[in-house]
Order: structure tokens, then C-alpha cells, then sequence
């Protein structure tokens, strides 16, 4: 009966993980239509009556105002905005520069360290993970996630021997996790690549043994 009531307990917790953001996106996205409903409502009474034209301008609208404010953050001007407004007000809301770096690497932006597919040696077995901050003596914090709900899981802190990163796309890693570790054969190509030498004066490639540690 504990058991059952902890798989329970897991399962709802990480059904809410990953239906929260979805439904506070949506949220967000209704809010801002409905308050430029009233902008738009004078030229959706141009369009037929049976067009849903308020509801299309709204989301087009809405849109829009994303696109120019993501130009406008990519401009020197922006990114000064962008840093003042992150430092001052949003690093007081906690996770957020986690996730904003998981949405980088969602949208392939991010070229840093953080939220970086590996392979982590836990007991005696490699399991898929992401690098989520390196410390200075070489240690790894690691996000090990759960399947197929990746945003819930585990935290673990290694040595930096025990921790391989990949050179895959983060949403290649992603998908491996959601289709319940289909594609994984792919972590290991990548970490064995980038175990491989390349002795001077030739272009035959040695591969290194992997043995994971007790």
C-alpha cells in the first residue's frame, strides 16, 4: 500500500510539473487577447460576422508584440534593458535563470553549460542527465529526470569523473527521455566520440574503455 501511494504521489507531482507551465503559458496567452480585444474589435466588425476575426487579430496581435519585443532585446540597447530588468526584478523570482536557460536550449540559443545533455555514472550505471552548474574544484550539479516527464527528477552532486558531457542537441535528449530511453544508443556514441584520441601524425582514432566506478 506504500508503495502504491508513493507511485500515486510521484505520478501526480510530476503530471502537475509538466501541466503547470503549459497551463499558466495559456493563461497568460487568453489574459493578453482579451485585453486587446477592445483595439481590435473596430476592424473585426469589417470582416463577415461567421469569421472569428477578434480572436485571430488577438493571437496575431499578440504575436506580433513578441516578435518586436524579441528584436528589440537582441539590439546592445536591449540587451542592457533585458540585463537590468533580470537583475533588479526577475532573479528575485526563484528557478528563473534555470529555466530561462532551458528555453535557450530549447530554442537552440544557448551555448552554455547549463542544462547540457550528459551521461552520469550513479552506482553502477550511466544515466541519462543535464549539467546544471560546474564547480570551480570540477564538481557537477546534475538534474537526473524522471520518464517519460523529464522536467521532474532527481539532483545529485559528482565528482567531474563521473560526469560526461554530450554533443548532442538538447532536444534530441529530450526526446530520447519522453519515448522511454529510445535513442539513447546515441548518448553513448556521443560520449565514446568524445573519449576517443587522435594520435599526431595519424588519423586512426583509439577508444577509450569505459568502466563505471563503483
Amino acid at each position: 500500500m506504500k508503495c502504491l501511494r508513493e507511485f500515486a504521489g510521484n505520478a501526480v507531482v510530476s503530471g502537475v510539473v509538466f501541466i503547470l507551465p503549459v497551463y499558466l503559458c495559456l493563461l497568460l496567452l487568453l489574459k493578453a487577447m482579451h485585453s486587446l480585444s477592445g483595439l481590435v474589435r473596430p476592424l473585426a466588425t469589417l470582416l463577415p460576422p461567421w469569421f472569428p476575426a477578434e480572436t485571430l487579430l488577438s493571437i496575431t496581435m499578440v504575436l506580433s508584440i513578441c516578435f518586436l519585443v524579441g528584436l528589440a532585446v537582441r539590439t546592445p540597447f536591449g540587451s542592457v534593458m533585458r540585463a537590468g530588468i533580470e537583475n533588479r526584478l526577475l532573479q528575485k523570482v526563484p528557478g528563473y535563470y534555470l529555466f530561462r536557460s532551458l528555453l535557450e536550449q530549447l530554442t537552440g540559443e544557448s551555448q552554455g553549460q547549463v542544462w547540457k545533455p550528459a551521461l552520469a555514472e550513479i552506482e553502477a550505471a550511466l544515466v541519462p542527465a543535464f549539467i546544471i552548474e560546474e564547480f570551480e574544484d570540477g564538481r557537477f550539479t546534475i538534474f537526473v529526470p524522471s520518464v517519460p516527464t523529464p522536467l521532474a527528477g532527481s539532483i545529485y552532486i559528482l565528482a567531474g569523473d563521473r560526469v560526461h558531457p554530450l554533443d548532442i542537441p538538447f532536444t534530441q535528449a529530450i526526446k530520447a527521455l519522453s519515448q522511454w530511453g529510445s535513442g539513447c544508443k546515441d548518448f553513448i556514441a556521443s560520449m565514446n566520440s568524445e573519449k576517443s584520441v587522435v594520435p599526431q601524425g595519424g588519423d586512426e582514432k583509439q577508444t577509450q574503455s569505459f568502466t563505471p566506478a563503483k
